[in-house]
């Protein structure tokens, strides 16, 4: 119970939930990051929808090291799998939000609290996959 912390948890989340509803009021778009990304990768649109995309995905990137120079908060993830390992499950989580038609923030966030059905067995099919994952990657194979 070291790491549990549900202040923070709670500001997060509740930060999430105002940038994806301002994103949806302001923009009338999904703050889904493999939409986004796919449609920065493969665009359709006209420059205004390249360029919205390219800020948020900036920001996803960016941000975080903004808040770690402005504040004394440190980052507290450690990357311990392999170069290949990183690569494939990436690949594997691109065919997944492809086939799933959408990731976890489209359907996690933002279908869920529109009440989405099919936004509701998207997340309990990931949750679902996570926990296989989990248990066959640190406790049948030991770790990777």
């Amino acid at each position: 119970m070291e790491n549990f912390t549900p202040i923070s948890a709670l500001i997060g989340g509740g930060l999430i939930g105002l940038a994806s509803g301002l994103y949806l009021l302001l923009n009338g778009r999904i703050a889904g990051i493999s939409g986004i990304l796919g449609g920065l990768l493969t665009p359709t649109k006209g420059g205004s929808a390249v360029f919205e995309r390219l800020a948020f995905v900036i920001g996803l990137i960016v941000g975080p090291f903004i808040l770690m120079n402005a504040t004394e908060i440190e980052a507290q993830s450690v990357v311990t799998s392999s170069l290949p390992v990183i690569i494939v499950a990436g690949l594997l989580v691109g065919l997944g939000t492809t086939i799933g038609s959408g990731c976890t923030s489209g359907h996690g966030i933002c279908g869920l609290s529109r009440f989405s059905l099919r936004s509701l067995v998207a997340t309990l099919s990931f949750m679902a996959a996570g926990f296989v994952t989990v248990l066959v990657t640190s406790h049948l194979m030991g770790g990777m």
